[in-house]
């Protein structure tokens, strides 16, 4: 791993594995039904200061997938082994998390699957995808930056815990309590 990679453009940089999960996201976006991809993307609950910190991470983020898709993928080294290894267990678990989402009535929280060991699963399993491709491309600076990235994000989630308080009321209340907000502790 090195603090800043050589930058150039290629066909075997990093940007191929960001396409390679987002086109899996996409077709499961596609395949599934208009009212889950709503409530996918519903923003109704965030207030106006929390889009406003969000701002932070999302910059972040930017920056690493422009760095990303600059950088070589480092085939052969054992740091590529590693970062695709984390990465494909990051977009298994995405891919998991949606159809657990998908799978749930809208009138109700999402407790199901991989929501039993965590409230936000797909963030949860995007940036374990996202930092394993930052080590596959063997930067330091891309995991600080992505690091930062989902710090930045955590106002994205505190924000829809609330609206999920405000739409579900005890039984989400419930939820938060038996299950960690990320993973086994945290």
């Amino acid at each position: 791993m090195e603090l800043f990679p050589n930058l150039e453009f290629g066909l075997f940089n990093g940007w191929i594995l960001i396409a390679v999960f987002f086109v899996a996201y996409g077709i499961m976006l596609i395949l599934f039904p208009k009212d889950v991809v709503a409530r996918l993307y519903d923003r109704s609950g965030q207030r106006k200061h929390q889009v406003l910190r969000r701002l932070f991470g999302v910059i972040l983020v930017l920056l690493w997938f422009i760095l990303v898709s600059l950088t070589p993928l480092k085939i052969g080294d054992v740091v590529f082994v590693i970062g695709i290894s984390v990465y494909s267990l990051g977009l298994i678990g995405f891919v998991t998390a949606l159809g657990n989402f998908k799978n749930t009535p809208v009138d109700q929280p999402v407790t199901s699957g991989l929501y039993r060991i965590s409230r936000h699963p797909q963030q949860l399993a995007a940036s374990v995808s996202f930092l394993g491709i930052s080590v596959a491309i063997g930067s330091w600076l891309a995991f600080a930056f992505m690091i930062l990235g989902v710090i930045g994000a955590h106002n994205k989630i505190l924000a829809e815990e609330e609206a999920c308080l405000e739409q579900y009321g005890e039984s989400y209340k419930n939820y938060m309590e038996r299950i960690p907000r990320y993973f086994l502790f945290f």
